[in-house]
């Protein structure tokens, strides 16, 4: 009941080291790996964990003698075993309880990985109580990818290895939302009238990145506005969409308090909307934040563990993103920022509530105006990763 760790399902996907550390995770405790399909989990397993006695749910003879005698685990575990993995747990959450007490009676760590935390929930199993850490698994980011990164290749297709790296990046992002959709939704049975939910999602999907007026999407998608809001729950329980909450500190001028919402990835994000993100075009702007926001939500799981969020006052002052309580950041696909651009991170300068001040954009050198800070891109996420941007 072992599987095959040298073997990868992307052979043209060239390799790249991630930023997860996983053994270094591994020593200290068992981890629970989630992951939107194909951001690399089984990937990441095969080239780091080496050795590990492996347990693929996806496989059925697997998922079967376990379904049938959860106990097979431990009686097949052997005292060598002393790190364990079981891959895509949430199809059979019932094991969590066998997990829990391996931990507990034979010291043993275990990786748990998945591509959707809504059944684990919605089932309510034993969730470990505390034993094992949580950690999310994001597509490709800029610092990953070194030398092959390309920013307009990166918001054309968006970041998931293989279609990263894909001849035909277009028609593997319609196989991959279609995928998805048929997999992780409606094989689950969390969305049972399929032609409701797909309409929704292509709605969902223009709402990308904004705040989300629930009656006008349940409108458009022709559902109630309670079938809405759970299937909003449902994207983010599978990882395929996520909430950025509204900073509300502000004093000055009354914030706004409602979230706003991302697709996990930017390619995803417009392939949905029926759309591609092109330098020169207008829908590049969109682009551009959101794989801005990619590169800030690895920043957050791998690196920072700090909040993230956006702040918009009623006035109609909005700035992209607000990391923790002390950097501010305003994203625009400019070549030349003009004051006019500025003027939401100037207001939010006037509550004196926080350190930093950027707009991130294409510019090609760094300057100042004000107490704002212009960065080209690159020049950012040099300072982002390197620590320069904390508390």
């Amino acid at each position: 009941m072992t599987i095959d760790m040298t073997q990868s399902p992307f052979p043209a996907t060239p390799h790249v080291e991630r930023l997860l550390d996983l053994p270094a995770l591994l020593r200290k405790k068992s981890h629970l790996l989630l992951g939107p399909r194909q951001t690399g989990k089984s990937y990441l397993l095969r080239h780091t964990l080496k050795g590990v006695k492996v347990y693929n749910l996806l496989e059925s003879a697997t998922y079967l003698a376990l379904s049938q005698q959860p106990g097979r685990l431990a009686q097949e575990l052997t005292p060598q075993d002393r790190l364990v993995v079981i891959d895509e747990i949430q199809r059979l959450p019932e094991l969590l309880n066998d997990v829990h007490l391996l931990i507990e009676e034979r010291g043993l760590r275990f990786l748990l990985t998945g591509s959707s935390a809504r059944k684990l929930r919605r089932r309510g199993v034993n969730l470990l109580g505390g034993r094992a850490r949580t950690v999310h698994l994001h597509p490709f980011t800029a610092r990953e990818l070194g030398g092959r990164f390309d920013l307009a290749r990166a918001v054309e297709r968006g970041l998931l290895p293989p279609i990263y790296f894909s001849d035909e990046p277009q028609a593997d992002l319609r196989a991959y939302a279609g995928a998805y959709l048929q997999e992780e939704i409606v094989a689950e049975g969390a969305a049972r009238n399929v032609p409701a939910f797909s309409r929704f999602l292509k709605v969902a999907a223009l709402c990308h990145g904004t705040i989300v007026n629930f009656t006008n999407v349940a409108n458009d998608a022709q559902v109630a506005r309670t079938t809405v809001y759970e299937y909003f729950e449902i994207l983010k329980d599978t990882l395929i969409l996520q909430e950025l909450p509204a900073w509300r500190k502000s004093r000055k001028r009354k914030p706004l308090s409602s979230s706003k919402y991302y697709f996990f990835d930017v390619g995803v994000a417009a392939s949905l909307q029926e759309r591609v993100f092109r330098r020169g075009t207008p829908e590049f702007g969109q682009g551009f934040e959101s794989w801005l926001h990619q590169e800030l939500a690895a920043y957050r799981e791998y690196v920072s563990g700090e909040p993230m969020s956006y702040w918009r006052s009623t006035s109609g002052f909005e700035v992209d993103f607000l990391l923790g309580d002390h950097t501010a950041i305003e994203v625009k696909a400019k070549e030349h920022v003009s004051p006019h651009d500025l003027k939401s991170l100037v207001a939010l300068a006037e509550e004196q509530r926080l350190k930093r001040y950027l707009c991130v954009s294409l510019e090609a050198r760094p300057r100042t105006v004000g107490r704002v800070s212009l960065l080209p891109w690159r020049e950012f996420l040099d300072a982002l990763w390197g620590g320069v941007y904390t508390s």
